[in-house]
């Protein structure tokens, strides 16, 4: 069920950008820059941030080298300030993440020289981060990252696709699931999703449903990796295994994940459809589209649902306080934002 979510010392919510959705922000990152592939999750009621990437000096077109970061971000309550929580155990980003047992778990990641399997628990608890080795399974079996993950109301925990390597070379179509609330807390390989390997595709849990939908699978051209992007969706359930879903009207890659189930519906928020791959000048790239898709299970249909009043790419989507949070994310290639967007139902 969803609660009640307003920010009342906010200007009033954008008129439906999406249908059935109103959009607020919220403060922005401290970051001046925004970060992308950041972790985020809740715990104790407050929203962490920790982790994510970007390109501090000069944009990557003028050479600019990527910097991966370490810092952690709360925000305890929606009117407040950001806080500076501590740090991960290393600079990390492009992992997936949940919120479980009052803590914000951060699964696999990448930085400038490796991917890795580790899986770390972030607390904030009394006004300090605190990191709990108890009561979370070890490292995911391989290195991960640009996967997706959902976790759902049984404290369920599905880890996607991904790859084990940096450099786009190899995508992977490996499932990982880990059940909180199991006598044994450890990672079992599920059937692996019978379809091609992938990257970056959004996951959504719902009930004992687990869906992966879209994301980019990876060819060589050239001698260089090139991103194809997929409409195909799929769900897993324990008793029935995969089934292939209705295909999404467009691709969807890197979209806010996991994507929030609103009004029955799963809603698919923007990320990179691949119109505009390789668009040049890239320095004056419009912008990821904002198109929404909204997924009916009970009817196994998709339907355009309005837009995003500011598309992002490669960011969680934070369950919080009865509503949905995106904080910060790519806005387009190189290019992040600071801000952090909240969603909720219209009718809340």
């Amino acid at each position: 069920m969803i609660a009640r979510f307003c920010f009342p010392f906010m200007a009033a919510a954008l008129a439906c950008a999406g249908d059935g959705l109103k959009w607020k922000q919220l403060p922005s990152l401290p970051d001046s820059q925004g970060v992308a592939g950041a972790f985020g999750g809740v715990s104790q009621n407050a929203l962490l941030v920790a982790g994510g990437a970007n390109f501090p000096d000069k944009m990557p077109w003028e050479g600019g080298a990527k910097v991966w970061h370490d810092r952690v971000w709360v925000l305890d309550r929606p009117d407040g300030k950001w806080m500076d929580a501590g740090k991960l155990p290393r600079p990390l980003a492009y992992g997936v993440s949940a919120s479980v047992k009052g803590a914000v778990v951060c699964i696999g990641g990448s930085d400038r020289e490796r991917h890795y399997a580790d899986v770390t628990s972030l607390v904030w608890q009394d006004g300090k981060l605190k990191a709990r080795s108890e009561a979370i399974p070890g490292p995911l079996p391989i290195p991960l990252a640009n996967a997706a993950a959902a976790v759902n109301e049984k404290e369920d925990v599905y880890v996607a696709c991904g790859s084990s390597e940096p450099g786009e070379r190899r995508a992977s179509n490996r499932v990982f699931h880990a059940g909180w609330r199991a006598r044994v807390l450890e990672w079992r390989e599920l059937p692996p999703l019978p379809a091609e390997p992938r990257i970056l595709p959004v996951a959504a849990a719902r009930g004992d449903t687990f869906y992966v939908f879209g994301g980019a699978a990876l060819e060589q051209k050239d001698g260089k990796p090139v991103r194809r992007y997929l409409r195909d969706a799929w769900r897993f359930t324990g008793d029935n295994g995969w089934k292939r879903l209705a295909d999404l009207p467009k691709p969807a890659v890197a979209s806010p994940s996991p994507a929030p189930v609103v009004h029955g519906k799963i809603w698919l928020l923007a990320g990179d459809d691949g119109s505009l791959a390789g668009f040049t000048p890239v320095e004056k790239h419009p912008g990821f589209p904002g198109t929404i898709m909204a997924y009916d299970p009970a009817m196994d249909r998709w339907s355009e649902a309005g837009k995003v009043p500011a598309p992002r790419a490669t960011v969680p989507c934070i369950s919080w306080l009865g509503g949905f949070v995106i904080p910060s994310g790519e806005v387009r290639p190189g290019v992040r934002s600071p801000e952090v967007w909240s969603f909720s139902p219209d009718n809340q």
